[in-house]
């Protein structure tokens, strides 16, 4: 009988070797990524002597990633540790919308809209969002962003839409 009333023991599709399912995926996961990264810098010039061609910071940066990833791992092969946890898509779905949105108004629509439409799309990766206060937040960062971008820094972006400009 278990200990505590309506807690079942968690069975996992997993080998019985692996004792940290979270840390073992996980490794798997991050290791996937760096073979990828490897493998879209292979077309790139690498190191020469003493000189850095565009692939080697990425080549450099991938074969990191891939021993951090084998090593966490290897953590979930010999040690104890959590089990997979339910995996919540509404949060990545709503960031990477935000950056769709960013990337295809920045241009017609300007940095005003563009960012302060992409912070709303983001807030709504959570439940737990309350709207007043999203809204003036966003509004202090596209203000900030607004300032920051083509007077502070001198960038040429255009803060209003195209519409309005001409």
């Amino acid at each position: 009988m278990n200990a505590t009333p309506g807690h079942t023991p968690v069975e996992s599709i997993l080998p019985k070797w692996v004792r940290g399912p979270q840390d073992f995926i996980g490794g798997l996961a991050l290791m996937a990524i760096a073979l990828f990264a490897l493998w879209a810098s292979s077309d790139l010039q690498g190191m020469r002597g003493f000189s850095f061609g565009a692939g080697t910071a990425p080549r450099m940066f991938g074969f990191l990633l891939l021993g951090l990833g084998a090593a966490i791992a290897l953590v979930g092969v010999f040690t104890e540790g959590a089990h997979l946890a339910k995996y919540h898509w509404r949060g990545p779905l709503f960031v990477s919308l935000a950056i769709l949105s960013f990337a295809f108004t920045i241009r017609p629509m300007g940095m005003i809209f563009a960012a302060m439409a992409s912070f709303v799309i983001a807030a709504c990766g959570t439940p737990e969002t309350r709207w007043v206060e999203t809204l003036i937040v966003g509004a202090c960062l596209t203000a900030f962003c607004s300032l920051l971008f083509p007077y502070a820094l001198g960038l040429p972006l255009q803060l209003l839409p195209t519409f309005l400009i001409r």
